[in-house]
């Protein structure tokens, strides 16, 4: 068969390293035009350029998906799928009718669960145990089309959204993999979706989510925490300094009012939650500073309680 490939970043690399590894007939990657960064502003390739590129995999970077010519261009590649994967733009109904077999999209939550831009933080954030990836059929809504297959992985307590990323990116992969053997087979299944009031959506995170909230539980802080990394990050201040929180756990049993720091010291610094636990923290990042174990923090800024 051959396949068209359509993603961005780094999680899109790993389903089209694992589609060349497997042998796929990966006729052409679409990707973002690389954007400028830095104080130069040099034009930077994107992760799925650069990976292409050294499997002689042809590129395509159109400023949009809604033209003509696009289209054209792509019917000339004459696809027998069209696989998707963090690609980053929406996409009309005329570029969803151009592959002769399939449009799939890799999404990374097990649907109708999650539909939306950050399902993989979501699951973190509401302290889920288990999450997956899924192969859908493309349809016009967003992550709304029929279900071809999921799998499924356990959710680690100390895990959080970055490291949730670069395993689901993994298994992504297979799944697209396996997904694309069923369709060659002729067995791929299609499952409609039924989404309903039980299910939640993914929405875009913001800066607004960061600040910790004594009051709340500390099982509610630590996934919030866990959640939020890389971007936008949990934040607080205590004692007139602001930092960026990367690990906390729960801790013991206190009486003392949310937001009280009842310790600090080579375990961490302790806050009072609304649940009548403490948060521990573990890892920060102070304004201006670097990103350290709490220990070695105090040691240049003591606290007093």
């Amino acid at each position: 068969m051959r396949v068209v490939f359509m993603g961005t970043p780094a999680f899109a690399v790993s389903v089209l390293r694992r589609l060349v590894e497997d042998h796929w007939d990966v006729v052409a990657a679409y990707t973002q035009p690389d954007k400028p960064k830095n104080r130069g502003m040099k034009l930077i390739p994107t992760p799925v350029k650069e990976y292409a590129m050294t499997q002689n995999i042809p590129v395509y970077q159109p400023a949009s998906c809604r033209d003509e010519a696009v289209w054209e261009e792509l019917r000339a590649l004459e696809p027998d799928v069209i696989l998707v994967a963090a690609y980053g733009k929406l996409l009309p109904q005329e570029l969803l009718d151009i592959p002769r077999t399939a449009m799939l999209n890799v999404h990374s939550s097990l649907l109708p669960q999650y539909r939306g831009a950050a399902p993989i933080n979501w699951a973190i954030l509401n302290g889920d145990q288990e999450t997956g990836v899924t192969i859908q059929y493309m349809a016009s809504e967003l992550d709304a089309g029929d279900i071809l297959l999921t799998r499924k992985t356990a959710i680690d307590p100390q895990e959080d959204a970055s490291q949730l990323y670069d395993r689901l990116a993994e298994l992504g992969g297979e799944a697209a993999s396996e997904a694309l053997s069923l369709l060659e087979r002729g067995k791929a299944p299609r499952e409609p979706q039924v989404y309903g009031p039980q299910y939640q959506y993914a929405s875009m995170l913001s800066r607004e989510m960061s600040p910790l909230r004594w009051e709340k539980p500390a099982e509610a802080l630590v996934n919030q925490i866990r959640g939020l990394i890389p971007w936008p990050c949990a934040t607080t201040d205590v004692a007139g300094v602001r930092w960026k929180v990367f690990r906390a756990h729960a801790g013991e049993s206190t009486g003392e009012a949310p937001g009280t720091v009842l310790s600090a010291d080579q375990r961490g610094i302790s806050v009072a939650c609304g649940d009548g636990r403490a948060l521990v923290i573990t890892e920060l990042q102070a304004d201006g500073g670097r990103r350290m174990a709490a220990a070695d923090y105090l040691r240049g800024h003591p606290l007093g309680r």
